[in-house]
């Protein structure tokens, strides 16, 4: 589905510039201003995206919040997201994929992560990911330019060129320091793993703890060159 570009690349651009050295909450205050209900926070309660859920808690506590439930999500996960939603009084738009665990392995055969790690993630985090965006006009993300050489070039602001719409990264210029300083400071809740050496949490089977002096990210898909889940350019 391609959206209505109400924004050039120009303006958005322009924008970008402007709150390049703005607060998360600027950048999160402008999104609301220009799409309302048509902007929503994609959520893996990890650290950052917690960050964000309570910085909206108090500037738009009404914002769609959703998250995508692949079946293989570490029990403190979905742990984290009832804490959060007791909390704040909100409730996430729960993400299912088109297939079931079930149907997923009679098709394309068991454990589809461990044999096609790509596919996997395209059919339970991937398609369900256009299907959700397909019914907004922009999207918030947590992503930070430090986690990964894929991210550095991340803008506040940006056109989402693969779901075609507005794209949001107000924790962009965060350091990791950034993001857990306002975690104590705030006394946001938090994913128990992050005390275990998991800096980066995605589903249980594709994610291990990271040794001391390893990428932020090498716990993720371990042994396999992929990087990425392929929600982020």
């Amino acid at each position: 589905m391609t959206h209505y570009r109400r924004f050039s690349d120009e303006e958005l651009n322009g924008t970008a510039y402007r709150l390049e050295t703005k607060q998360p909450q600027d950048v999160i205050a402008w999104g609301i201003e220009h799409f309302g209900t048509k902007i929503a926070l994609a959520s893996s309660f990890g650290a950052e995206d917690v960050v964000l859920i309570d910085m909206l808690s108090k500037l738009a506590p009404r914002t769609p919040v959703f998250y995508l439930d692949t079946g293989k999500h570490f029990p403190e996960t979905l742990a984290t997201k009832d804490r959060l939603q007791e909390r704040y009084g909100i409730t996430f738009i729960r993400v299912l994929p088109a297939l079931t665990l079930e149907e997923q392995a009679e098709k394309y055969g068991d454990k589809l992560w461990e044999a096609e790690p790509n596919l996997c993630c395209k059919l339970r985090k991937v398609e369900p990911l256009g299907e959700i965006l397909s019914t907004y006009n922009a999207w918030m993300t947590g992503i930070r330019r430090e986690q990964a050489p894929t991210r550095a070039n991340t803008k506040k602001v940006e056109w989402d060129e693969k779901f075609q719409l507005v794209k949001l990264n107000p924790l962009a210029d965060w350091t990791q320091e950034d993001v857990w300083a306002y975690i104590r400071s705030h006394d946001v809740v938090y994913n128990p793993l992050h005390d275990r050496n998991y800096p980066s949490i995605g589903c249980s089977v594709c994610t291990r703890p990271v040794k001391p002096g390893e990428d932020p990210r090498a716990g993720r898909w371990s042994g396999f060159s992929k990087t990425e889940c392929g929600l982020h350019k």
